[in-house]
């Protein structure tokens, strides 16, 4: 059987991102996701919208410059893939689970980089 897995979104970073390095020495950073969704109701003809807000990882020099140039409410376009992450609950004692998005790819949205043209992405 086929399978794909792949996530396109652009938003809005709802937290600076945070960089911490697995015992590898591998850079990882976190950070939260917007992605607005707007619509015209059909039956009462106003405008509404949505938010999603998404939890992503990324990992090596992606997670550095993730870091170095975006801070809350910056817009970013992310391309990656769906992660299904399991753990026990220590203080709760059941299992717990988690939906994520890492992040394979990223570009800046907009003219401000923070002055950081041509930056990698």
């Amino acid at each position: 059987m086929a399978n794909f897995n792949r996530v396109l979104l652009m938003g809005n970073l709802t937290r600076d991102p945070e960089l911490k390095y697995l015992p590898s020495n591998t850079p990882v950073v976190d950070f939260g996701l917007a992605v607005n969704r707007r619509w015209k109701d059909a039956n009462s003809g106003e405008n509404r919208e949505e938010v999603t807000f998404v939890d992503i990882s990324a990992f090596g020099r992606t997670a550095e410059v993730i870091n170095q140039y975006f801070t809350k409410g910056k817009p970013i376009f992310i391309e990656g893939r769906l992660k299904y992450d399991q753990w026990d609950d220590k203080q709760g004692g059941g299992k717990r689970s988690k939906l994520r998005v890492v992040a394979e790819r990223f570009e800046f949205v907009g003219g401000d980089r923070g002055g950081a043209a041509g930056a990698p992405g």
